[in-house]
């Protein structure tokens, strides 16, 4: 039980399950900070007509007051825009996103500094698979070329080392798109276990 201590590492599934982690973890720490890894913002205000859907969750996030939104920062955000506004919600809020064109272009030392903006309170992370280049990760519902390496995935993911990290998800894998070496499965699982061993340290 989160109530008990207990630190949630959450496999997905649907991007829409983090809100409930969020949920629950904001009853005990408070407000969060976030790192989030993705290939979209998911701070739509709607998505299919529905306010609850993966294309949602950190949009209801901010506004319940379950993330402090000027220590959190979004990773690899790429593809294509659905308007102009899509942007208007971080700008409001003080989000920052690194553009995966920002990624490639500074690299991970860069990106590593910018976590610095989370320190202070307690952090979640959440890692949607389709951060990752197709390459690398193909078995997810929503690919967008031109993301991570499965490398510069990992090297990220150890950047939020020294963090005060409470739990953390991987998400958006769909084994049955995976074929026959299971490439998108294994990055996952490895993921997991760069996060576990994070969250052990702080023991």
């Amino acid at each position: 039980m989160i109530a008990d201590g207990a630190i949630p590492v959450c496999v997905g599934g649907d991007h829409s399950v983090t809100l409930g982690i969020l949920r629950a973890l904001a009853r005990r720490h408070g407000r969060l900070g976030l790192v989030h890894f993705d290939a979209h913002p998911d701070t739509w205000d709607e998505y299919f007509g529905s306010k609850f859907f993966h294309g949602t969750p950190f949009r209801r996030a901010v506004e319940e007051g379950l993330v402090e939104p000027r220590r959190m920062i979004q990773v690899g955000i790429r593809g294509p825009l659905y308007g102009a506004e899509d942007f208007a919600f971080h700008d409001q809020h003080g989000i920052e996103v690194a553009r995966i064109e920002a990624v490639k272009e500074q690299g991970t030392a860069w990106v590593a500094e910018r976590f610095a903006r989370l320190r202070g309170g307690p952090v979640y992370c959440s890692f949607d698979i389709d951060a990752v280049d197709p390459a690398f990760a193909p078995a997810t519902g929503t690919p967008e070329v031109g993301g991570l390496t499965s490398y510069e995935a990992l090297v990220l993911v150890r950047a939020l080392t020294g963090q005060a990290l409470v739990g953390a998800d991987v998400v958006e894998v769909s084994p049955p798109y995976d074929g026959p070496g299971q490439i998108t499965s294994l990055l996952a699982a490895n993921l997991l276990f760069e996060l576990v061993s994070l969250l052990a340290l702080q023991r």
